[in-house]
């Protein structure tokens, strides 16, 4: 069996591995009863998913070896899924284990059929991944139509976007206000089987639960005041088409499980109608909330999480996009200049540095609004700092020097290793993936040692 099937599981319940065996068989299927175990088999055969359970030897009551195991599993291997099992009365752990970087969590007691699912989720999500890092290995391509940027991260998530835009799979865009989620969604659309049906976006924040009902699901005439015509709603406007829903996670419990209904019937009756109607379209929905944590917290229903989250997409913020600020400023600038007839041609300097500087706590919409205000209120040729009201950076061009970048870094990874391992060269060495004497010789050069 390939590689890219290859499930660890950690659990010491020698009942409950049976019953995996069984279940999880389209697996190639490895289990560990214990921390040393899991980790032994990582570094040998190198799974892409684990299902840990965090009760494990030599106190299964307890959660600690499980988070051992979960550190451990992470740091050795960072691109490995790892689905985390909690009892009922573990939402706290849940929380934590996503918090140090697990990829999901499956609640006790097991229902196989469900698990198998979520497996096969992580899985899926582990594939396309694989994907987008060989493809970042390769030569830089262009981003996604409309879509500005040359950041990793940024390149991650729009070849992720690619991968998935001619299935039908359900996207979740995860992502800060501002980071132009449902730009993503629209170039999506555009790249999927549907592009010629309509592309129809609804904020679930921005209109109240009484009324995004009927906007959703639509209404027949009379079915409440004002209800003056037979009206269809957003669902049945983008049949064969695709449907943005943007912050999902403001949706009300009860809408929650009216969709959740639709997703599983593709069926949906009008307010104050009896018909049922089979609307054919595909659901990307985009939220700034944590909603695993919300799911934790009783306030996102976990069945509706797995229909619309097939595929995560995480939009960086703006500040972890280096080079990207710059390059969407020029954009803006060519766009609006345009529209607007100003003869405004370039950024001074000066500008560009606090460009490159500035956090952008609002993400793309607050760039794009400075610079459409400033080439509205240029009065030179340049857009100036003054122009984008934003704060003088003084120059410095070391920080575009390589040699200066590199031995920064350096110096910072090899004091962060000294400091963790309190002053041990060995165990610092081996952080590293260096050598001893290379380390000695590293702290000699950094001067890191009287």
């Amino acid at each position: 069996m390939s590689a890219q099937r290859r499930l660890l599981v950690v659990e010491d319940d020698e009942g409950l591995q049976r019953q995996l065996r069984w279940q999880l068989a389209s697996f190639e299927l490895l289990q560990a009863r214990d921390r040393d175990e899991a980790i032994a088999l990582l570094r040998a055969r190198a799974p892409q998913v684990a299902l840990l359970d965090l009760g494990l030897p030599p106190d299964p009551t307890q959660v600690s070896e499980g988070f051992r195991a979960l550190e451990e599993m992470l740091r050795i291997r960072p691109q490995i899924r790892v689905v985390v099992m909690t009892g009922r009365e573990g939402r706290d752990h849940a929380l934590r284990a996503i918090a140090l970087g697990a990829s999901d969590f499956y609640t006790k007691p097991v229902d196989l059929e469900t698990l198998a699912r979520v497996l096969e989720r992580a899985f899926f999500v582990s594939e396309l991944e694989e994907e987008v890092r060989r493809a970042l290995a390769e030569p830089a391509s262009p981003a996604l139509p409309g879509m500005v940027g040359r950041s990793p991260a940024f390149r991650a998530a729009c070849r992720l976007i690619e991968k998935v835009a001619p299935s039908d799979a359900s996207v979740l865009l995860l992502g800060e206000t501002g980071t132009g989620k449902e730009v993503l969604a629209r170039a999506l659309h555009d790249l999927s089987p549907r592009r010629n049906g309509r592309f129809v976006a609804i904020n679930c924040a921005a209109i109240p639960s009484t009324l995004l009902e009927a906007e959703l699901f639509g209404f027949e005439r009379g079915a409440f005041t004002g209800a003056l015509k037979q009206t269809r709603g957003r669902l049945e406007l983008a049949h064969r088409g695709t449907l943005f829903l943007d912050e999902i996670g403001d949706l009300s419990p009860e809408l929650q499980a009216k969709l959740l209904r639709f997703l599983q019937e593709r069926t949906l009756e009008r307010l104050g109608g009896r018909e049922e109607i089979r609307v054919d379209v595909r659901i990307v929905c985009a939220t700034h909330r944590d909603l695993k944590r919300l799911m934790v917290e009783g306030r996102f229903r976990e069945d509706l999480y797995y229909r619309i989250a097939e595929v995560e997409v995480p939009l960086p913020p703006l500040r972890e996009r280096p080079g990207d600020a710059v390059l969407l400023a020029r954009h803006f600038l060519d766009q609006y200049r345009t529209a607007f007839g100003r003869p405004v041609r370039d950024f001074t300097a000066a500008a560009l540095r606090a460009i490159d500087h500035h956090a952008w706590p609002g993400n793309v919409r607050e760039l794009q609004n400075r610079v459409k205000r400033a080439v509205l209120l240029a009065e030179g040729a340049k857009i100036t700092v003054a122009d984008l009201d934003l704060a003088t950076v003084a120059a410095d061009d070391r920080e575009l020097d390589l040699r200066f970048v590199r031995e920064r870094a350096e110096r910072e990874a090899l004091a962060r290793a000294l400091a963790r391992t309190g002053g041990n060269v060995s165990q610092a060495a081996a952080l590293l993936g260096i050598s001893r004497p290379t380390l000695y010789d590293l702290i000699r050069q950094h001067r890191l040692r009287d």
